[in-house]
């Protein structure tokens, strides 16, 4: 089992009297009865990726921000500043296993920021990510298992375009193709999260599209995979 410490890098910096960018960085650090070695590399991991995103924010986007205030009247003072904000929430934490993800949010002037979303399965026991085959009991993600996840997606899109006809754009299949990626997931007690980055298959207001695969549908596409597999040796 694992214990979740937070850890924050953050600051306001000026250009004279003007906060020009504001950030804060959110990461996990862990403790866990599994393997202390398995603990170290995940939190080395975390610690890396937050002082990378510091570095950015205080050489290339402070830059970036004082570059834009430069444009400011000598006596205007105001000045809507740029953020750049990491948070992360831990989905499931069980057993050797802990899955989470992190919201990436920026705003750099505009109507809106706007938020990329990255996630990590961790196995405490050897402190390697859990990739989503290995969650299907598969070496690879296959054709097969792609065709059963689209499918699953596209009857929860479905079903949601009932109620609210908007929320995805209309050619929502060839773009969940084209935008799928394997790494974009996360476990949660009820079973897998796959998702989508903001307007990959779906506008603005609809937010980071989210499906859910339970465990029973989890079941179906090894059982339809394993079928298909043998189907294709028998034929061969």
């Amino acid at each position: 089992m694992q214990t979740i410490f937070q850890n924050t890098l953050a600051d306001t910096m000026y250009e004279g009297n003007v906060p020009i960018l504001i950030y804060q960085i959110d990461y996990p650090s862990f403790e866990t009865t599994c393997s202390s070695e398995a603990a170290e590399q995940i939190n080395a991991v975390y610690e890396r990726e937050a002082r990378a995103a510091e570095e950015y924010c205080r050489t290339i986007l402070f830059e970036r921000a004082k570059e834009q205030a430069g444009f400011l009247p000598p006596d205007e003072t105001s000045f809507p500043s740029y953020q750049w904000q990491i948070t992360y929430q831990i989905t499931y934490n069980e057993g050797c296993v802990t899955s989470l993800y992190a919201d990436h949010y920026s705003y750099m002037g505009g109507a809106h920021g706007s938020t990329l979303r990255t996630s990590n399965t961790w196995n405490f026991k050897n402190g390697k990510r859990i990739c989503l085959p290995t969650c299907f009991s598969m070496s690879d993600f296959d054709l097969s298992l792609q065709r059963a996840l689209f499918q699953t997606i596209e009857e929860q899109i479905a079903k949601r375009l009932r109620t609210s006809p908007s929320s995805f754009f209309e050619d929502y299949p060839s773009l969940l193709r084209e935008h799928f990626r394997p790494e974009n997931f996360y476990l949660v007690p009820e079973g897998m999260m796959i998702y989508f980055q903001q307007y990959d298959i779906a506008p603005y207001a609809s937010g980071i599209p989210e499906f859910l695969i339970s465990p029973q549908t989890i079941q179906e596409i090894q059982e339809n995979c394993a079928r298909e597999k043998s189907k294709i040796y028998i034929e061969k």
